[in-house]
């Protein structure tokens, strides 16, 4: 067969790998209602490795059976060219054509690593940046009190899509209409109210979300609704979030991404966008468990924003890394993550094990505390745009993974991330107030990790930072494991003069012990701030505390993770019945 036959048999199987791989994502999707209404909770963490794996997987087999097509020659420009055009007309008709482009640039940069960016050769910008308006009947349903504000709300959960009982549904609707005046004291009466809720419900970890959006008089605010399941297996609303700070750290960059049905991604987004007009679409297109996709937009995002402003790429404020080379780039929300060529002498791991810990992330439940990254090869950026001091810092620390020219950088592997202000420099520079908040928070990141089976190992101030909403996230990943795996112990007493004054430890130390005593000593310079965090978290330097959250996890049990404050939870008193 000659190159110019190739062109359709290759887009075909472009084709069918990626409606391969979204028939298994909606398996796997769908089944959430399942693990919900079952309370199987080691079953949802295995679903969302499976389901974040099976991309990759489905890009593989189609790679491989494209080579096989072409006896293991490369393909060319000329008729990658030609795949592309009989692809797009492949896709013209489907709703979702975005979709298809992204795994399509999956494939293409899979086969052809080295190549640079084509907008001829791949869907580099999108051919479809308007899709088809979904029927809007099919995205959501409106809800109006004209029989009541109580009969709406028995609506609403009539037509809930889960098939559990309720542990006392009055209760909780009762517990919503209360809170509803103190969040938005705007709702004066049901007059003139409407509720418009997605049909699609959002599952992660324990809970199921309902989504929509007030309407009162012209104005427009977001509700949501989380529900969870006793251990009677008993449905019940836990809070009303209807406020877009709070929503957003549902729809949090720290989060694991949302078990969330739909035929209308893009009209999905569309409408959590104007929930939360702060979002990049990027980031809601990952939330909603399109992370692939979610790439893809902030590509092209990053690319327009280049094209509109004038800042250069510097280094990253903030302590240097050992492992990485960061920087930035200030009028864009992110940093860019290199690993260097050499590490400290102190850091005894290879490159590739640095990428392992960056898989685990991504892998694992983020509860909050840690920051999503997505992972770029051969990204190429503009090399007018960088500055002198980053030029010549990637050419000292990274020379191996850059690529520098007159016209471009490449960069052969990075890592992208929110940016976020350093713990330590945030410390340096707050009132005590905002100090002890801080510190809270940092206690309460590392204990949530831990109770997710996670062990930061470096928690140095400078490896976490806080968000916009005040929350601490650890992000550096280079020496984080499993909490299973680390051996905590107490440091041995001294029994003679020598080992006491040694300036080395006398006793044996394996590769995986922890002395959680010793945190007091690296973790804090300042002693305020250590006699500060002791206070609040002192158990943390207790090796028993660590070994009960080991027991906890080798016992099965899955930590509970609220995407809001415990305060906000609902009361709820004995259950009468619904």
């Amino acid at each position: 067969m000659d190159d110019g036959s190739l062109a359709r048999p290759i887009a075909r199987r472009i084709f069918q790998g990626y409606e391969t791989y979204r028939q298994g994502y909606q398996k796997i999707t769908l089944a959430a209602r399942t693990r919900f209404e079952n309370a199987q909770w080691l079953a949802v963490q295995e679903a969302n490795a499976e389901r974040l794996a099976s991309y990759h997987h489905h890009v593989d087999r189609t790679t491989e059976d494209i080579q096989a097509m072409v006896d293991g020659r490369g393909i060319d420009g000329a008729l990658w060219i030609e795949t592309r055009a009989s692809y797009r007309e492949l896709v013209s008709q489907e709703y979702n054509a975005e979709l298809f482009e992204t795994f399509y640039n999956s494939v293409h940069r899979s086969l052809t690593n080295d190549a640079e960016v084509d907008n001829a050769e791949m869907f580099v910008q999108t051919e479809y940046p308007t899709p088809p308006v979904a029927p809007a009947e099919s995205l959501t349903i409106t809800y109006h009190p004209d029989r009541g504000i109580v009969e709406m709300m028995r609506d609403i959960a009539r037509d809930l899509p889960i098939e559990l009982e309720w542990q006392d549904k009055d209760r909780d609707i009762g517990s919503v209409l209360r809170s509803l005046p103190e969040a938005r004291p705007e709702i004066r009466s049901s007059q003139g109210l409407a509720v418009e809720m997605l049909r699609s419900i959002f599952y992660r970890n324990k809970g199921a979300y309902l989504v929509g959006r007030l309407h009162y008089r012209g104005e427009t605010w977001p509700i949501a609704l989380p529900l969870l399941v006793d251990e009677n297996r008993r449905l019940y609303i836990d809070t009303l979030i209807c406020d877009e700070d709070e929503l957003s750290v549902m729809f949090s960059f720290t989060r694991a991404y949302f078990m969330v049905h739909t035929n209308y991604p893009h009209a999905l987004v569309d409408f959590l966008r104007t929930l939360l007009p702060n979002k990049k679409r990027s980031e809601l297109y990952a939330s909603i468990g399109l992370h692939k996709h979610g790439k893809t937009v902030f590509y092209r995002d990053l690319l327009e924003h280049l094209e509109h402003s004038d800042d250069e790429f510097v280094i990253a404020p903030g302590i240097r890394g050992m492992v990485m080379a960061v920087f930035s780039l200030p009028s864009y929300q992110t940093v860019f993550k290199i690993i260097k060529d050499r590490f400290a002498p102190q850091k005894n791991i290879t490159a590739e094990e640095v990428k392992e810990k960056y898989h685990i992330v991504k892998r694992h439940d983020r509860v909050g505390r840690m920051a999503d990254t997505q992972e770029f090869q051969n990204l190429i950026l503009p090399r007018e745009r960088f500055s002198a001091d980053l030029i010549e810092e990637l050419e000292r620390q990274a020379a191996s993974s850059v690529e520098i020219t007159d016209r471009y950088v490449k960069i052969r592997h990075v890592y992208t991330e929110r940016l976020m202000t350093p713990l330590n420099m945030f410390i340096d520079d707050a009132d005590e107030e905002a100090v002890r908040e801080a510190l809270d928070e940092y206690g309460n990141a590392i204990k949530q990790l831990a109770a997710a089976n996670i062990f930061p190992g470096d928690m140095l101030l400078k490896n976490f930072g806080i968000t916009r909403h005040g929350r601490v996230v650890f992000y550096d990943y280079d020496e984080i494991c499993y909490l299973s795996d680390v051996n905590f112990r107490e440091v041995p007493k001294p029994e003679t003069p020598e080992q006491e004054m040694a300036a080395e430890p006398w006793y044996t130390v394996a590769p995986n012990d922890v002395f959680p005593e010793e945190f007091r000593r690296f973790l804090f310079g300042k002693p305020h701030i250590k006699k500060m965090f002791e206070e609040m978290h002192g158990e943390l330097f207790d090796p028993a505390y660590w070994r009960s959250l080991q027991d906890a996890i080798a016992k099965g049990r899955v930590m509970d993770v609220f995407p809001y404050r415990r305060k906000k939870r609902f009361v709820r008193h004995a259950a009468r019945k619904a």
